[in-house]
């Protein structure tokens, strides 16, 4: 008889929609391990900016991944992937059960499909691909990767750029990687997940509440993070919801209002994709829910899935 597989919860969804509060209960409730999926919640240097779990918090269940990386070390999907498939075995060998959190896509679809084997890109290949305009960027990529120029925007920077760097570095399109996909955790594991998509306007309100209250208890890690010289400019922590904003305040070049009003529409924004995503991406049979109840929502995922 085959031995049933091991069980990983998974809780995701848009910033705000009280995903880490239903975490903690299952955990709490389960003997869980609470293993972050967030890529701004990795690093240390902000807690309060990117609503990690309090200390407190920290303190009644097992939380992996959270803060532990710094803000001027680079960090990937891929990496993260190895980091959580370990801290599951962790929780596993442990008799705990692993519960994924977080609302950043494309961790998790690395860490659950596995990953596109791109070899590493020459940093001169990068850095000249960075400089280009976005028009000339797609322009090249147009004779290099006709498929892939064809399926991203003329405006879409990042893409653009990340296609033409992999297509000059490797000498291949990036969907020649992408139809090699290694990892992945899919079929060792029985997922368990549940997508939290709350009402719109319910979630714009908890947006506009909350980060008001980052915004003014943040300014502390936000101002030491700004004054460190060893992290570059172009860093992602830096790109944080808030840091942006702060650091407008701090230089004189808007006021607290402005900078709430700009924290919380970058929120909104951001809150906006990552609903499209969830509410699209991820496999049909994955649970989505409108809920806002953490004990009905805890409840849902119990009952359907048998916890």
């Amino acid at each position: 008889m085959t031995a049933p597989l091991p069980t990983v919860a998974l809780i995701a969804g848009p910033t705000a929609s009280g995903k880490s509060a239903l975490a903690l209960a299952l955990a709490e409730k389960h003997r869980g391990t609470v293993i972050n999926a967030d890529s701004m919640q990795v690093y240390a240097d902000l807690r309060i900016l990117t609503a990690r779990p309090t200390r407190e918090e920290e303190t009644r269940v097992p939380h992996r991944l959270f803060g532990h990386v710094d803000g001027a070390d680079s960090y990937s999907a891929a990496r993260w992937a190895i980091e959580a498939h370990a801290a599951i075995t962790e929780a596993h060998a442990g008799g705990r059960l692993p519960i994924l959190v977080g609302g950043t896509g494309l961790y998790l679809r690395t860490l659950i499909d596995g990953i596109a084997p791109v070899p590493e890109i020459d940093p001169a290949i990068r850095s000249a691909v960075r400089a280009l305009d976005v028009a000339d960027a797609h322009a090249q990529l147009a004779g290099l990767d006709p498929e892939g120029a064809a399926r991203l925007g003329p405006a879409d920077t990042s893409r653009v750029a990340r296609a033409l760097e992999v297509v000059r570095s490797t000498g291949q399109p990036l969907a020649h990687w992408h139809r090699q996909r290694v990892g992945g955790i899919a079929d060792e594991i029985r997922l368990v997940p549940l997508i939290l998509l709350p009402d719109r306007d319910w979630l714009g309100e908890r947006i506009d509440r909350r980060f008001a209250e980052m915004l003014e208890a943040g300014r502390d890690e936000a101002e030491a993070l700004l004054a460190r010289t060893d992290i570059p400019a172009d860093a992602p922590v830096l790109r944080a919801i808030g840091v942006p904003e702060l650091r407008a305040l701090f230089a004189g070049e808007s006021d607290v209002v402005q900078a709430m009003a700009a924290g919380a529409l970058a929120t909104r924004q951001y809150a906006k994709r990552q609903y499209t995503w969830f509410r699209r991406q991820p496999p049909q049979d994955w649970d989505r829910m409108e809920e806002t109840e953490t004990n009905v929502r805890l409840s849902r995922i119990e009952t359907k899935f048998h916890l």
